[in-house]
């Protein structure tokens, strides 16, 4: 059975995105698009990462239109 975090994100995915950085970054034959849709990912993981950090993210979504 899978057990899921109910909130963050899961670490796995960080080392893994981690890891491929470093081996992108160091491989002779990457492309420089290679290189920067990994660093694209790790982006984008980052920005999520934030938006679970602040308590303030999404509170407009629970506002109730009277």
């Amino acid at each position: 059975m899978v057990t899921r975090k109910k909130n963050g994100v899961d670490p796995e995915l960080e080392k893994s995105i981690s890891k491929l950085l470093k081996q992108v970054m160091t491989d002779k034959e990457a492309t420089l698009t290679d290189k920067m849709k990994v660093i694209d990912r790790a982006l984008k993981l980052e920005q999520v990462k934030q938006k679970f950090d602040d308590a303030s993210f999404g509170l407009g979504f629970d506002d109730e239109d009277e």
